[in-house]
């Protein structure tokens, strides 16, 4: 069972993502939070496996929270959850350590897939919303010097794989892209998070935006 915390201070959308969400098989909700402050408390209490997170809430917002929560426990994982998808508290929660983000008008299906794959950590969610907002927020500023710097410890394999995870493929579709085993994706992939100092793919697609190896449209 994939145990789930929801976090947001209003209560219909709290309700309403509980019953989609144990109303599926591997999917329990095991808490709920009315804003940031309380969802960093009831993090540590319940371990929950994925974290649904609002970004805008009083006492303390989902940013400052996915922050804190990350800090504590660099396993945890969080889907941060927004009205819109350009949205730059949303690209911030991703530089924090969210491990990804979906819209709040999601379809049951989109949300319990959603939970099942940031809790997996296998692949980007929604990648072409994701990619559009990465690369929306990562045109305003200069390239990140600390990043272009690292890329040299990469090698030209890993450097293309990094690139094919910020444009948004899953291992598999990377695979065919390259004619490689899936398996040699997983390694390469996992190597780049270890070169890197990276959490998940989704650190590692904002770290290619924001090394421009890949730019916004390209």
């Amino acid at each position: 069972m994939i145990r789930v915390l929801i976090v947001d201070d209003q209560v219909m959308v709290r309700e309403g993502f509980s019953v989609l969400l144990n109303a599926m098989p591997d999917i329990e909700v095991v808490g709920e939070a009315v804003d940031g402050r309380q969802a960093v408390a009831k993090v540590a209490e319940l371990k929950p496996d994925v974290v649904l997170m609002d970004i805008r809430m009083p006492e303390m917002n989902g940013l400052e929270a996915t922050r804190e929560i990350v800090a504590a426990d660099a396993e945890a994982k969080v889907l941060v959850l927004t009205t819109f998808d350009l949205d730059e508290y949303v690209y911030q929660a991703l530089r924090a350590g969210a491990s990804g983000f979906l819209l709040k008008d999601a379809s049951a299906g989109q949300l319990a897939e959603g939970v099942r794959i940031v809790a997996s950590g296998e692949a980007l969610l929604a990648p072409t919303v994701t990619k559009r907002l990465i690369s929306e927020f990562s045109r305003l500023g200069t390239p990140r010097a600390p990043a272009q710097e690292r890329i040299g410890d990469l090698t030209e394999r890993e450097t293309e794989v990094l690139v094919l995870v910020a444009q948004g493929l899953s291992n598999g579709e990377i695979a065919e892209h390259l004619v490689v085993a899936e398996s040699t994706v997983k390694t390469h992939v996992s190597r780049i998070l270890v070169k890197l100092g990276l959490r998940d793919r989704t650190q590692a697609a904002v770290f290619a935006y924001e090394a421009r190896l890949v730019t916004p449209g390209g």
